[in-house]
């Protein structure tokens, strides 16, 4: 992994508190559910991507909201993050094997709603 704190699992027999507010888990959780923390995990499954080519893949964001989402989940260890020192430096990131354990319930529901919807020309 090129950057990130991974949370250690509980001790065997202990859980989180994930109720209480103060709790490490419920962090990690509002970062992956928040507006955009779903498409990151999302569009980083197939493939690692460059910064720009990941704000292509999710139409509606904007460079801050990106580079802030990245931040966190890099932070959370789910995001990997390396820099090429190249000028300007290009920036790839891509799941980490926890990213890609939350992130496959995620695609699998967004690939469950798709199937479920009605044709777009149907509307």
């Amino acid at each position: 992994m090129a950057g990130g704190v991974q949370f250690r699992q509980a001790e065997a027999g202990r859980r989180y508190e994930v109720f209480h507010t103060d709790c490490p888990a419920r962090d990690v959780v509002d970062h992956v559910t928040s507006r955009w923390g779903v498409w990151v995990l999302i569009s980083l499954r197939s493939n690692a991507l460059r910064f720009y080519e990941l704000r292509e893949s999710i139409h509606g964001i904007s460079e801050k909201m990106l580079a802030q989402t990245l931040r966190v989940l890099v932070q959370d260890g789910l995001v990997w993050r390396e820099v090429e020192p190249t000028s300007p430096p290009q920036v790839t990131y891509g799941l980490t094997e926890f990213g890609r354990e939350v992130g496959e319930p995620l695609a699998d529901l967004f690939d469950r709603i798709t199937r479920r919807l009605p044709p777009r020309d149907a509307e």
